[in-house]
Formats: C-alpha cells, structure tokens, sequence
C-alpha cells in the first residue's frame, strides 16, 4: 500500500486552538467549534472568482443539455448527492440534470464502504454508466484533494475533453493540477484532527450551493428571488407556488390559484400570463421564444 503523507495536508494537521478540547465545558467546546466556522466563509469568499468561472462554465451546458456530475467519496460524496437531489423539487429540473456519484454506490450514502475511495477505476466505470461525454461537466470533490476514486474520475472526464472542476481545501492537492477551474477554500485545521466532515464539509456545502444555485439563476429558473420553477408535489409546495405567484405579480390569492389552474401549476407560465395579460397558450410561447425566462420575456414583450 502506498504511503500517505498526511503533514502535507492542511485538513490533517493539528489545531491549536482545540488542543485541550476534551477538558473543555460544553459550553466551551460549542465556543471552539463555532469560533473555527466562522473561518469557512471568509475561506470561501477567497474563491469567488474561481467559483464564478465555474458557474459559468455549468450554466452554459444548461444550456447546451449539458449535464453538472458530482464525483466524490464518503462526506464529500454525500454532500454532492444531497446538493443534486435538492436540485429538481426547487427547480423543477431534470433529475438527471445535476448527479452526485459516490464511491461504494448506493450503501456508502448510508455507511462507509471500506476502500472504496482508493479505487480509480470505479469511478471511470460509474461515470461510463451514466453515459458521460464532453458536453458534462465534473466537478470532483475531496477535502484532502488526493482521494484515488476522485483523481480517477478526473483524469477519465479530461481524457474525453470535458471541463473539469476540483473541489478541495488542500493548496497543494494533486486534484488541483488536473482540474480546468480550480476551488480551493483553505479552511484551516479541523476541530477535531482530521475530521474533514467539519469545516472542510461545510465550506464544500457552501461551495456546492453557490454552484447550482447561481446557475439555475443564470438560466432563468428564478425570477427576482423567487424559484418560479418549483414543483407543487406536497402540501407545502402548493402553497409556496400561490405565495410565489403573488409576490411576482402582486395579485389576490384567489387569481393566483385561478391562473395556477388555468396552466396546470406551471408557476412560469401563471406569473406570465398575469404580468403580461395574456392567456396560457401565448405565455408558453414567449416563455419558449425566451429561454424560459421571466425575466427576458418581459424585457423582449412588456406588456
């Protein structure tokens, strides 16, 4: 087996600041824990430029029918399937749109998967399984930035021509050199020695949300700060699409639920046709000739 120098890495070293932690009151441990969050998002914000380039990068294969693929192991895998599982219920995308793949399928979403990490070659056979190409694009996640399942991945997504993202908060991480846009936010040493699930986690959390989030934005799945592509599937998201649809247009609850049900739920379609004064069929056709988009609907054919 081939030796990892853990002193390399940032993610591994020894906190100062939590050194005599287990003799600490709780209230004293909870003050450690919070003081080192409040690290992550300044370490964040240092990547902005590097994240934007990315969103960019994932908005225009939206665009294009390209695809966003998490690549990860164990935390890091977990958090990129949750970030793409929340994608279609707050969107209304594809669910096939945004994918998180994680090393030891389905049960290490669950439970660790001993050794699934260190194989590469797993991660070019789950890729390959879900049909990836050029127009995708990867983004690889790892707090230490050498996970062996990631690095495969990787290499398998440039080997085909397509961009590739890293996502880690090692600086001198191998993952880096492979990547086309590079997001590294150094969080510093964790809490607990090695226990990446912690702030490195959280700064990957934060990262991931500004990636869809700011994307979906770009291709026209929010309107002002509403997300006008939400799918009414539960009592609560029935609600929320009424609610919506009166703070777009400042209508009555009672023209909200009528337009709502004069287009089939469809939010886009029920703010259009009440902004613009039109019926359903013409909404659908700006929204078509649009993109999609409220907002360049409106702008291209004001009422």
């Amino acid at each position: 087996m081939q030796k990892i120098n853990l002193s390399e890495m940032i993610t591994e070293s020894r906190n100062s600041n939590s050194e005599h932690i287990d003799n600490c009151s709780t209230l004293e441990i909870l003050k450690i824990i919070n003081n080192e969050d409040k690290q992550v998002a300044l370490a964040v914000e240092k990547e902005l430029y590097n994240i934007a380039q990315a969103v960019d990068a994932i908005s225009q294969a939206f665009l294009k029918q390209g695809r966003l693929i998490y690549l990860g192991a164990g935390t890091s895998g977990r958090l990129g399937i949750l970030d793409a599982s929340e994608c279609p219920p707050t969107y209304g995308s594809p669910p096939q749109q945004v994918i998180g793949l994680i090393a030891g399928g389905t049960p290490a979403i669950f439970k660790a998967v001993e050794n699934a990490e260190d194989n590469p070659n797993q991660a070019i056979n789950d890729l390959a399984n879900i049909d990836f190409d050029t127009n995708d694009i990867l983004v690889g996640i790892a707090a230490s930035g050498r996970t062996p399942y990631v690095i495969g991945g990787m290499q398998y997504a440039k080997s085909l021509g397509a961009t590739v993202i890293s996502l880690c908060c090692n600086p001198k991480a191998p993952m880096i050199k492979l990547a086309d846009i590079a997001i590294t936010p150094i969080v510093g040493a964790e809490v607990i020695t090695g226990s990446s699930r912690m702030k490195a986690g959280t700064a990957q959390k934060l990262v991931l949300n500004m990636l869809t989030t700011a994307s979906m934005i770009k291709i026209g799945k929010v309107y002002g700060n509403l997300m006008v592509d939400v799918e009414a599937t539960n009592a609560k998201l029935i609600e929320r699409q009424i609610s919506i649809v009166m703070q777009a247009t400042d209508c009555s609850r009672e023209k909200a639920i009528a337009t709502l049900n004069k287009c089939n739920k469809h939010c886009k379609t029920a703010i259009l046709m009440i902004l613009a004064d039109i019926d359903e069929l013409q909404a659908k056709e700006i929204l078509l000739q649009n993109n999609d988009s409220i907002r360049k609907a409106i702008n291209n054919h004001p009422a």
